[in-house]
């Protein structure tokens, strides 16, 4: 777990300031939001998305249609059938571990996982098909010996040859948001003109202004992008790009990546993500998923305790190099 990101002096004042207001009424709204649909508004009249949101619900959660489903529509898997996929994901996420860098029962850190709170079978909702698009021939040829992001094949010759997430450094945006083994809170800040997202993932915390300030130069871009929001109605969508091709999603070209996110409510405690992914240098057509948050303040964003150069990188580089020792031992007795 890791220590929250610091936010900029000017965004940190600003969210300070509104950190004691609550919700208004519907009827209570401030200037210009006479035709906005109804919902909780903050003091300056915005809709209020503001709160700790978890998706540990989600955990284990196919991202992409299962072949088993294939055919089906995500709306028409409800009811008993979707308790049972529930139910499925839960007994698979708590018996298997997350991947072959861990020994242990999930379990161990899912202590509070509970199935029947997690709400859809899959998350890409289009296309239709519930997959991922094709790649272009551009992004084949350009991703043919590109090693994924978080995926450590051994043999690191060095830190370059690990990933920013191996680094402490960042899991990337959108993925600081998907649900995984931990760091799945968020908090979600509101000031006038701006929202913060803080994630405990990697303690990183974005700040969106919702003005029309101009981009920064193509050539500046960093490891989360350069978000613009803005409200439609009293759904929050906020429009990313410029981002670092090191840390661009799913190897994206980071370039020409375009990430839009809408956050609207769906229920008292739901809020739903839905994000469309569009890279014409990497897929050939745009795609989106969506995930749900929960509303839950008894699972608040905690210190994520994670550095460069910490046990992880000196064990996976010292491993390294104690096999390529033992291999050169082994050459050189049968010589």
């Amino acid at each position: 777990m890791g220590t929250p990101a610091v936010l900029p002096r000017a965004g940190l004042a600003i969210v300070m300031c509104m950190a004691s207001a609550g919700p208004l009424l519907a009827g209570q709204a401030g200037p210009g939001t006479a035709n906005r649909p109804s919902g909780p508004r903050t003091p300056w009249g915005d809709p209020d998305l503001q709160g700790t949101y978890t998706n540990l619900w989600e955990v284990g959660t196919p991202f992409e249609r299962p072949d088993e489903l294939a055919g089906r529509r995500l709306a028409d898997v409800k009811g008993a059938e979707l308790a049972n996929i529930r139910k499925a994901i839960q007994d698979r996420t708590r018996n298997s571990n997350l991947d072959e860098q861990l020994r242990g029962p999930r379990e161990v850190w899912l202590d509070q996982f509970k199935h029947e709170k997690g709400s859809v079978a899959w998350f890409v909702i289009d296309p239709d098909d519930g997959k991922i698009p094709a790649l272009t021939p551009a992004a084949q040829k350009r991703l043919g010996g590109r090693r994924r992001q978080g995926q450590n094949e051994g043999g690191a010759a060095s830190w370059l040859d690990l990933s920013l997430y191996e680094r402490c450094i960042t899991r990337g945006y959108p993925a600081s948001m998907m649900p995984t083994l931990y760091g799945n809170s968020y908090d979600i800040v509101q000031a006038p003109g701006v929202v913060a997202i803080r994630y405990e993932m990697v303690h990183e915390t974005r700040v969106i202004p919702l003005d029309d300030r101009p981009r920064p130069a193509d050539a500046l871009r960093s490891y989360m992008g350069e978000p613009r929001g803005h409200w439609e109605g009293d759904t929050l969508v906020v429009e990313t790009m410029q981002f670092k091709d090191a840390a661009a999603y799913r190897n994206a070209n980071g370039a020409t990546l375009k990430i839009t996110e809408r956050f609207s409510r769906s229920g008292p405690d739901k809020v739903l993500w839905t994000v469309t992914v569009q890279d014409p240098e990497t897929w050939t057509k745009p795609w989106s998923f969506a995930v749900p948050l929960t509303a839950d303040a008894n699972e608040p964003v905690f210190e994520y305790a994670c550095h460069e150069g910490n046990y992880n990188m000196t064990n996976i580089l010292g491993g390294a190099r104690a096999d390529e020792a033992a291999a050169a031992r082994e050459k050189a007795s049968k010589k």
